[in-house]
């Protein structure tokens, strides 16, 4: 059979993108199709671009107000929500517009419609005007992105409930939030909107933030939105939802109730595959519309793969990047095609947070021994420079060797500086261990600097 595709990729977002530009630039025929009107897929229109631009901005303004040259110059009642994402939406239309231009000038065909199957060579493109057309390709690729999961009993039809999608739309600053979900989403907006001025309420169902992390981090994170003001309230079940005109009042199966001006449900995500027509090739996602891949993103359908946040973990865009090259190589018959199976952990609160490799939990469970260097932000140059002086960076390491197990960073610039940890760390050999940090000069001041200083810290616990 002649097919019109070599690859077909439904979704434009990271894994798409990728996915779709790898296998163009190794000589097949591809389609992309959005279902939006511009490319970029949920990545760009309404999670990592746009919150990340927020929180840039937040940023530079809490800096400036715990700056000691600045701060009492700084008037933010011209400073709300409304007007952050105006200027938010000019980095959207750079990011599409750059976009636009890969595919052009990979000769990658871009469909402006929504996507179903009618067998498992065959998609049936329904446009906007309603005009249907049907491509054929030899593989396809779901790349289809998620979407903030909505429980059927909370009613986000009502102007003061949001999603972490809906939330960009926002028309004023609340007085008060309740963010019900504290993952990584909730902690991130709670860091945002209490350095805004809001009082926030963030209800998490488990013991503790962002379990993953390493203990000492969960803490940091959880003092340090305190010291924001904003209330954390553990072990929490949601019960029922009031909304009335002027406020919301959630009521939470310890008998809580709590009033705000406003709810954002951060509760969990959805795989987009509703709409796919998954019936028609035998594909059956599971109760949060997810897909199950091997090791080569394949579905169990042989000719068709999925990769990116329609997968579950690590639904992380720089992950979906990797994943989308690794499944377009699967598919031309690559053998070691690869798998994603550690990305370091970025979390973009105020401060950040960033890690990769193991816990002192993980460790000790494991049995594996191991020493503790740390340094701690405010002793560095460039964080007293820039009033940054808030956290630390950790680096665990075995005692006999040196080697790294595990580096963990809470603080400014935290998801750029713990690459270099993770370049040594994957080094083969004996290059993977902390003395190389003692003797690299690192340039002065910078926050990589703290490497340095980790590296000495442990190294000293050990009286050498």
């Amino acid at each position: 059979m002649g097919y019109q595709f070599d690859l077909i990729v439904i979704g434009s977002g990271p894994a798409g993108e990728s996915a779709a530009i790898n296998a163009a630039k190794n000589g097949g025929k591809v389609a992309i199709i959005e279902n939006r009107d511009q490319v970029g897929g949920g990545c760009t229109h309404k999670g990592t671009i746009p919150s990340k631009a927020l929180r840039s901005a937040v940023k530079q303004l809490v800096r400036l107000e715990r700056h000691p040259v600045f701060n009492k110059a700084i008037d933010q009642s011209w400073f709300d929500f409304p007007k952050i994402m105006r200027n938010v939406q000019k980095v959207i239309g750079e990011q599409v517009s750059m976009r636009e231009h890969y595919y052009g000038r990979n000769r990658v065909t871009v469909f402006k419609a929504t996507a179903s199957f009618i067998d498992e060579h065959t998609v049936c493109l329904n446009h906007s005007d309603h005009e249907i057309e049907e491509i054929t390709g030899k593989d396809i690729m779901i790349a289809c992105g998620s979407r903030p999961y909505h429980p059927a009993d909370v009613n986000f039809n009502h102007p003061r409930v949001y999603d972490s999608d809906t939330i960009l739309d926002m028309k004023h600053n609340p007085k008060k939030l309740i963010i019900f979900g504290a993952g990584v989403i909730g902690c991130e907006y709670a860091s945002i909107f209490s350095s805004l001025g809001s009082k926030v309420e963030l209800v998490n169902g488990r013991d503790r933030l962002l379990e993953f992390l390493d203990d000492e981090i969960s803490d940091a994170l959880s003092y340090q939105l305190r010291d924001h003001g904003v209330m954390v309230r553990h072990r929490e079940q949601f019960k029922s939802l009031e909304t009335f005109d002027d406020r919301v009042e959630l009521h939470l199966e310890s008998g809580k109730r709590i009033v705000a001006n406003a709810l954002l449900w951060c509760n969990g995500r959805s795989g987009n595959t509703d709409t796919l027509k998954l019936e028609n090739i035998g594909l059956e996602p599971d109760h949060r519309g997810q897909l199950k891949v091997d090791r080569r993103y394949q579905t169990a359908v042989d000719n068709i793969y999925a990769v990116g946040d329609v997968i579950g973990w690590p639904s992380l865009a720089s992950a979906a990047y990797n994943q989308g090259c690794m499944a377009s190589a699967a598919a031309r018959g690559a053998e070691d095609s690869g798998f994603v199976a550690e990305v370091a952990t970025g979390i973009y609160t105020l401060p950040e947070i960033s890690s990769v490799g193991a816990t002192e939990r993980e460790l000790t469970e494991s049995k594996i021994p191991y020493e503790i260097g740390r340094a701690l932000l405010k002793d560095c140059a460039r964080a007293q420079i820039s009033a940054s002086n808030v956290g630390m960076l950790k680096l665990l390491f075995c005692p006999d060797t040196f080697k790294l197990l595990g580096i963990h960073c809470f603080g400014a610039e935290a998801t750029e500086i713990v690459h270099i940890g993770q370049a040594i760390m994957n080094q083969q050999g004996d290059g993977n261990n902390i003395e190389y940090f003692v003797n690299t000069v690192f340039n002065y001041p910078t926050m990589a600097e703290a490497y340095r200083l980790a590296a000495l810290n442990g190294i000293n616990r050990l009286g050498r």
